[in-house]
Formats: C-alpha cells, sequence, structure tokens
C-alpha cells in the first residue's frame, strides 16, 4: 500500500540518504532533492538549489508532494549568516511547495538546539538530560529560525509538522559527511592502522569520561515515518537518540579492536583532528591507491572539525527520549553496533581498508 509521495530535501547526506532507504522499503514513492542527482536505487532523483527560488520552483511544480522531508544544511563563517543562508533555503522550499497537495514537513535539527550555535558552543547549555521543553538558549541559532519558518507555514497552509532533534549521527551516506563522525573515525582509525600512529582519543577528558548518547542514522529515519503518519507523531519537537548510554572511555576500546589497535590513553591535552590531519591528504591518496579504495580525496570523507566539536565539549551531552516513548515511539539501537555496523560495510565498498 502506497503510504506518501515523499520529498527528501537533502537526500545524500547522511540522515537523507537513510531515511530514503527506509520510505522506500515501506512503501513510499520518494523524490529525491539535491544539487547533483542521486542515483540511490529507488528514488527519483530532483536536481534542484534550495538558495536558488526561481530553479527550485521550477524543479517542484509538477510533483504530487505529500510528505517533505528537510535534511539538509548550509555552513557559513558566522551564526548571522547561517540564519540567513539556512532560513533562505527553508523559505524557498516552503514556496516551491505551495502548490502541492502537502499534508507534512518533517525537519531534521539537532542538539546544538541545547548547546548553542558553533561560535558560542556549550557557552551557555540547557540543563541535562536535554528535554524538548527546555527554554531556547538566547542569541542567533539557525535551528531556531528553521523552526519558525516551519511553524509559520505549516499553521498558514494547514499542515502537520515534526522536528528531529538528533545528536552525533552515525551511518552511511552517498555524499556530503559534514556532520557524520562515524565516517571520520573510521578514516582516523584507518589511517593510525596503516602508519602506525597511535590511536588517540582527540577531544576532552570530560567527553572520555562522562556518559554520552548518539544517534544512528537508521532509527532517525524510522523515527521521520512515524512521526509523519502518526497522529500522537505530529506537530512535535522530538529527541532523537539510540536510548543507550555510554562513555567515550569504553567506546573507544569497541573501535579500536574492530581495526586491530591498541586504544590509547586519553591524554591530558585536547589532539584534535583537524590539526593532526592537517596534511594527511598525501597519506591517504597513497593508503587509497595500496588498496584499491573507491575514494582518494580524504576531503571527502572526513569532517575533522565537525567530529573535534562533538568529542571535544567540556561540557556533559544527554538526551532524554521519554517524550516520544511517550507518544509511541519506542524506537532502540545498539550504540556499539551502530558503529561496527558502519565500519563493516565501509570495508565492504571499499571505502576504507
Amino acid at each position: 500500500m502506497l503510504k506518501g509521495t515523499a520529498l527528501i530535501v537533502g537526500v545524500t547526506g547522511i540522515s537523507g540518504y537513510n531515511l530514503a532507504n527506509v520510505l522506500i522499503s515501506s512503501g513510499w514513492t520518494v523524490y529525491g532533492l539535491a544539487r547533483k542527482p542521486s542515483s540511490q536505487e529507488g528514488v527519483i532523483p530532483v536536481t534542484g538549489d534550495l538558495l536558488d527560488e526561481q530553479s527550485l520552483t521550477e524543479a517542484l511544480k509538477d510533483l504530487p508532494i505529500t510528505h517533505a522531508f528537510f535534511c539538509t544544511w548550509t555552513r557559513r563563517n558566522t551564526e548571522k549568516e547561517n540564519v540567513e543562508a539556512n532560513g533562505a533555503m527553508m523559505r524557498n522550499l516552503c514556496k516551491a511547495l505551495e502548490h502541492a497537495p502537502l499534508q507534512h514537513l518533517a525537519l531534521v535539527t539537532g542538539t546544538k538546539h541545547y548547546l548553542g550555535p558553533f561560535e558560542s558552543y556549550g557557552q551557555t547549555a540547557a540543563e541535562t538530560p536535554f528535554r524538548e521543553d527546555n527554554p531556547r538558549l538566547p542569541g542567533e541559532n539557525f535551528y531556531y529560525t528553521l523552526e519558525d519558518i516551519l511553524f509559520e507555514h505549516a499553521e498558514r497552509r494547514g499542515f502537520s509538522w515534526s522536528v528531529h532533534r538528533s545528536h552525533s549521527m552515525i551511518g552511511m551516506a552517498r555524499g556530503s559527511n559534514a556532520m557524520n563522525m562515524g565516517v571520520t573515525l573510521a578514516i582516523y582509525a584507518s589511517i593510525c592502522k596503516e602508519t602506525g600512529r597511535p590511536f588517540v582519543f582527540p577531544g576532552s577528558k570530560v567527553q572520555w569520561n562522562g556518559l554520552t548518547d548518539i544517534t544512528d542514522a537508521g532509527l532517525l529515519a524510522r523515527q521521520m515515518e512515524w512521526a509523519a503518519l502518526s497522529p500522537s507523531g505530529q506537530n512535535q519537537a522530538l529527541n532523537t537518540v539510540n536510548g543507550d548510554v555510554f562513555r567515550w572511555r569504553w567506546m573507544w576500546a569497541q573501535i579500536a579492536e574492530f581495526f586491530g589497535l591498541d586504544a590509547a590513553s586519553c591524554p591530558d591535552e585536547r589532539q584534535p583532528l583537524e590539526e593532526q590531519m592537517k596534511d594527511i591528504g598525501p597519506v591517504w591518496e597513497e593508503i587509497a591507491r595500496r588498496h584499491e579504495l573507491v575514494e582518494s580525496d580524504v576531503s571527502k570523507l572526513a569532517s575533522w572539525w565537525h567530529s573535534d566539536a562533538d568529542l571535544g565539549r567540556e561540557i556533559e551531552c544527554l538526551n532524554d527520549m521519554t517524550k516520544s516513548r511517550d507518544l509511541g515511539f519506542l524506537g532502540y539501537h545498539d550504540s556499539r553496533a551502530s558503529f561496527i555496523d558502519l565500519f563493516t560495510r565501509l570495508r565492504a565498498e571499499r571505502i576504507i581498508p
């Protein structure tokens, strides 16, 4: 039975790619919007630029979209610029879908809702565990802007909405890996294995010793489908994490074991990956050549800066899932399995040795 006609905005990214897999297997018609067309099986590609209102309207004008999923973002130098650019993307999408039979629009954001934007990340934060009714932090945050535009259009047009606040996301992606810690750590571990570097945790002592959680991209996809179809999940902002917790000092050893490495102890001073890996391009090119890997440009695989931001936080970061549970979403995923399953697939597809 056809459940709906979906438009996934940012289908080549980690959340969009995994959402497409879930919706296709569940019986949806799936259109995938990206600047570069998707070759994902089952996805009907739509080429469009969210910052080009005219071309976006032309690309979407005849599509019978019932459910749209906003799974993308663009990074700028300041939060003011992030607000302007990402806000324009959401406004342009809503305008381009004015004539579609839209029933629901879902928005993927993240834990920066509770921690603040990158330029003031964690300087003022909500109390943990983060709950959806925590008040917004002072100052600009493009997540808040996206929410407000979504709420405004939903109220005016009468469609339902959902907001999904994920934590560090782990999963496969075919395009952008800008926020994909799992792939970044796989590349880092592979480099350590191939070069004999010590596998050193690059983050803070707080993250090493404290409890934390992550989001499996498949779990996020299941929650988005549930919220789009379930009356109890509609018009709700929802945290999205796996449901278990761990300490990085334990998880680091699990990752090291997979790659046949010794997990080095956490140093007293942070050793950010962006600094460690600044000249690693030629090394990865040689690794890729030797193992006949599919991508020799490490910048297309690893996002050192984003993993540094997550692993270097000096504050606790835990997300409460009570609201989702009470509303009926009972999805759960083992966080160790999130990493190991991803690493296994990356190896099978010759992305890592």
